[in-house]
């Protein structure tokens, strides 16, 4: 365990407080560490943490050995026993992967090999006739469940990670913007804050977390090389919520498409069932959500459910995922680059946590540790 040193502030200082920068802060707090998070809006999770779909992934689709694969099997297993502990709402409800064309079973069957490899539990192919027993209205030629699969409040579990944090003693330091650091001699940060009353605090370790602000808060960091620092791309998602009763009672996912898990089926813990994101390329953050989208979404969702009616999709809402690969470009591991990427020593900075970041989480704060050495 690093000791903390009178000179510092805090142990460790977190730039974030979504899902991911307050699970980190409480691994660090966990291990005896007094820990800072700091935030630029007036809440936790207002960014990339508030506009996602809340499921809990069991792992199937990620490449064998890499972080998406393991930290999702972790985190997931991580989650399911904190959300018991904080009595936060959850419903693992299972999730059928479904292929709706003979040419997609093949597909379907690598992906049922990839989640055996990836230590997935409960993993099952269904003939149609099987699936069609479990959810009536879906159209299939072959799904695979995953029971493992579920939707949960990310809130309600954002907020036990807060209090776990002050509960040992940390903080979590709202409306306070990251401006920059400074290593110090002898190790070290000197990090530059925000808002209005603008402030400066020392910290041995520093974990920069703030999803679509990744990039700016690392080239903010004195000695942070620009090479490191991966292009940013933002990943649009829209959702659309069904008028009328829910078709099915687990999730249902279609075949992935090019750099996304595509627009699929989920019925939040109140009931409300919803579809998406889908996935668009955009050169600003925008939330708005067209009302004439939802023609391709029907045409979309009849493939696996043909009995959607007319006019039964609204709006809902939008999310933006911090991406670090273009729309040609093949989708890459999460990035948790500590020292060795970029030889700022004392400092991890997080670049791409998108899906499955938010099941990963509290794997992603372990991760974090070990490469802190903390």
């Amino acid at each position: 365990m690093i000791k903390s040193r009178p000179a510092f502030d805090f142990d460790a200082l977190v730039v974030g407080a979504g899902a991911v920068g307050l699970a980190c802060g409480y691994a660090l707090a966990r291990r005896g560490l007094s820990v800072v998070v700091i935030e630029q809006a007036g809440a936790i999770g207002q960014g990339v943490s508030s506009r996602n779909s809340e499921v809990v992934h069991g792992g199937l689709y990620y490449p064998s050995g890499s972080l998406k694969a393991r930290l999702c099997v972790e985190g997931r297993r991580s989650l399911y026993a904190f959300l018991d502990r904080h009595g936060v709402a959850y419903d693992r409800c299972g999730k059928l992967v479904v292929a709706v064309e003979a040419e997609e079973v093949t597909r379907l069957e690598a992906i049922e090999r990839q989640a055996r490899l990836n230590g997935v539990e409960g993993i099952a192919p269904l003939t149609a006739a099987q699936a069609r027993a479990l959810e009536p209205e879906l159209r299939t030629v072959m799904a695979l469940v995953s029971p493992q699969s579920g939707v949960f409040d990310s809130h309600g579990y954002m907020l036990a990670l807060q209090g776990e944090i002050e509960d040992r003693g940390g903080a979590v330091a709202l409306a306070t913007p990251f401006l920059g650091a400074e290593p110090l001699a002898g190790g070290g940060f000197r990090v530059r804050a925000g808002g209005a009353e603008p402030t400066s605090l020392t910290a041995r370790l520093l974990v920069t977390a703030p999803g679509l602000g990744a990039q700016a808060a690392a080239a903010a960091i004195e000695g942070f090389p620009a090479a490191a620092i991966p292009a940013l791309h933002l990943g649009k998602g829209v959702y659309f919520k069904l008028e009328g009763r829910s078709p099915f009672s687990r999730l249902v996912y279609p075949l992935p498409i090019k750099g996304a898990l595509g627009v699929h089926f989920r019925r939040d813990l109140g009931g409300q069932a919803r579809f998406g994101p889908d996935l668009e390329y955009v050169d600003h953050e925008d939330y708005a959500v067209d009302p004439a989208r939802a023609d391709y979404f029907a045409r979309y969702i009849r493939r696996f459910w043909p009995g959607l009616p007319d006019g039964a999709l609204s709006p809902d809402y939008a999310g933006t995922r911090p991406k670090i690969h273009g729309p040609d470009e093949p989708q890459p591991d999460f990035r948790i680059d500590g020292p060795q990427a970029h030889g700022v020593e004392g400092l991890v900075a997080l670049f791409g946590i998108e899906s499955p970041g938010l099941t990963s989480s509290l794997a992603i704060g372990e991760a974090v540790c070990e490469r802190l050495g903390a």
